[in-house]
C-alpha cells in the first residue's frame, strides 16, 4: 500500500563512474575520466541543475578479473577525498561524496580525512558507507586477507559508531570490540552540518540492517516501482526497530537514464548504448568469470568455447562472482549451451540475451518526469542517484531537458534553500544542534 505526498521534492545525485560496463570508455566525447577539469566540468555541471550531491566511487586497488588486472577498466583512480577537497574550492553547494571502504581503513584515520573535506566545505561532506569483499583490495594492506560477509558487517556497523563517536566531540574516545579498536581524540572542528552525511548501500539483509541503524542516505537497486515500494517499507519499517523515524533517511536508488526526443528515439538510444556498454571484448571477460580459464583466444562472434570449465569453484576472496552465481555454474553453462545452440547465438549475442543489462529509465524528459513524480508522491524513492553513460554529455541533457521538466511539476527545486548537505537532502537536525 502507497502512501500519498502532496508536496514532496525529489534529491538527485549523480555517482561519478570509476569502473564498470555502464560507462561508454571509447566514445570519443567523454572528458578524460581522471583530469580534474573533468571533474570541475561536471561538478559544476550538476550545480548547475541544483543537485544535491556528487558521488566519487573509490578504488583501493585497480580490478581483476581471474587474478589478473582487468583490461576493460579505467586503471589509475585518484583518491576520492583528495579529489573532492579539489571541488570544494570550485564549488559552492553541491554536496561531495566520498566512497571509503570500512573493511581496510583505520577509522580515526577516515573520520579525520573524512571530517577535514566537511568543515573545509563549509559542510558539504558526505561518506557513502562500503565493505570490501576481495582479498585482492587486502594485498594492498599490511594486513592482508578479507573477512565473511556478515563480518564486514560487523565490522561496518563498529566502525561507524567508532566514527560517529569522534565527530560528537569532546572527550578521548576509547572503543574496544572484537573488530575495532582505538584510542583517539577529535582534531577538526565540527563544520555546519555537524558531521558529514552517511551513505550507504546494500540491498542483504546485514546492508539493510546497517543503513536503519547509521545511515542518513540509502542506495538501492529497486528502481522498479513494486520494488522500490517493497524496500522502502521494509527499511522504515527497520527504522523503526531502531527507534528512528520514517523521515531519518533519504531513499535514492541508482539509477539510468536514457532521454530521446520521442519515445522511439529513447528505446532506439537504450538499444544502441546496451549494445555498446556489453561489446564483444566483455561478453568475453564475462564468459571467462563462469569457465574459469582464458578465452581470449575465442571469438566473441563465434561459437561458445569448445572446452569445458574449471571443475573448481572460483575462490570466493577473489571478488569475482557473487556466491548465487558460483552455485551451480556448471548447471549454468549447461544452460547457455542449450540455449545458444537452439537460438545459433554467438558469445557476444548470448551474453546480450542472459545479460540484457535494461536500462532504469528510458523516454522522453516529459515521460520520466512524470514517472518520477509518481515515486515520489507515492514515497516509493525520495529521489535517484544517477549512473551516466557519459560525462559530460549525458548529464548535459539531464539538466538541460529533464530538470526543467521536474521543476514544472513542483517536484525539484528552483534554487538552492540552504547551504549544507544535510540542508539540500532536508535531513533532520543532528541530536544536540
Amino acid at each position: 500500500m502507497t502512501v500519498s505526498e502532496p508536496d514532496p521534492q525529489l534529491h538527485l545525485g549523480v555517482f561519478y563512474v570509476g569502473v564498470g560496463a555502464q560507462y561508454l570508455w571509447d566514445d570519443p566525447s567523454n572528458g578524460a575520466h581522471t583530469e580534474i577539469e573533468t571533474y570541475v566540468s561536471v561538478a559544476r555541471t550538476l550545480e548547475r541543475g541544483l543537485f544535491d550531491a556528487f558521488f566519487l566511487g573509490d578504488g583501493q586497488r585497480v580490478r581483476e578479473n581471474r587474478g589478473r588486472i582487468l583490461a576493460l577498466d579505467v586503471a589509475g583512480r585518484p583518491d576520492a577525498i583528495t579529489q573532492l577537497a579539489a571541488l570544494a574550492a570550485a564549488t559552492t553547494h553541491i554536496g561531495l561524496v566520498a566512497t571509503q571502504n570500512t573493511t581496510y581503513n583505520f577509522p580515526a584515520e577516515l573520520a579525520r580525512r573524512l571530517s577535514t573535506l566537511d568543515f573545509l566545505s563549509g559542510g558539504r561532506a558526505g561518506w557513502n558507507v562500503v565493505t570490501t569483499d576481495n582479498a585482492w583490495t587486502g594485498a594492498n594492506f599490511r594486513r592482508g586477507g578479507w573477512l565473511d560477509h556478515e563480518l564486514r558487517y560487523d565490522r561496518a556497523d563498529q566502525f561507524v559508531e567508532a566514527a560517529s563517536a569522534l565527530w560528537s566531540g569532546g572527550d578521548v574516545v576509547d572503543r574496544r570490540t572484537d573488530l575495532v579498536r582505538l584510542r583517539a581524540a577529535p582534531t577538526v572542528p565540527r563544520s555546519p552540518q555537524g558531521r558529514p552525511v552517511l551513505f550507504q548501500a546494500g540491498d542483504s539483509p546485514g546492508g539493510r540492517e546497517l543503513a536503519a541503524k547509521h545511515a542518513d542516505v540509502v542506495f538501492s537497486a529497486n528502481t522498479a516501482y513494486d520494488k522500490a515500494i517493497a524496500y522502502a517499507t521494509d527499511l522504515r519499517a527497520r527504522l523503526a526497530k531502531h527507534g528512528r523515524p520514517a523521515d531519518a533517511v533519504r531513499i535514492l536508488p541508482g539509477a539510468t537514464v536514457v532521454l530521446g526526443d520521442t519515445p522511439a528515439d529513447a528505446a532506439e538510444r537504450s538499444e544502441d548504448i546496451r549494445l555498446r556498454q556489453l561489446n564483444p571484448q566483455r561478453a568475453i571477460s564475462f564468459l571467462e568469470q563462469y569457465w574459469g580459464r582464458d578465452l581470449s583466444a575465442y571469438d566473441p562472434h563465434g561459437p561458445l568455447p569448445d572446452v569445458e570449465p574449471t571443475e573448481e569453484e572460483l575462490d570466493p576472496s577473489r571478488g569475482t562472482l557473487s556466491v548465487e552465481h558460483r552455485t551451480g555454474k556448471l548447471d549454468r553453462i549447461r544452460q547457455w549451451r542449450e540455449l545458444a545452440e537452439s537460438k545459433n547465438l554467438s558469445i557476444h549475442q548470448l551474453v546480450l540475451e542472459v545479460q540484457p543489462r535494461e536500462h532504469s529509465f528510458v523516454g522522453t524528459p516529459g515521460q520520466i518526469a512524470d514517472e518520477w513524480a509518481r515515486y515520489v508522491r507515492n514515497r516509493a524513492v525520495d529521489g535517484f542517484n544517477i549512473s551516466p553513460h557519459l560525462v559530460p554529455a549525458a548529464l548535459d541533457d539531464i539538466v538541460d531537458k529533464l530538470v526543467p521538466e521536474l521543476q514544472d511539476r513542483g517536484i525539484y527545486r528552483t534554487a538552492y534553500e540552504g547551504t549544507t548537505l544535510r540542508e539540500h537532502l532536508a535531513l533532520p537536525e543532528l541530536p544536540g544542534d
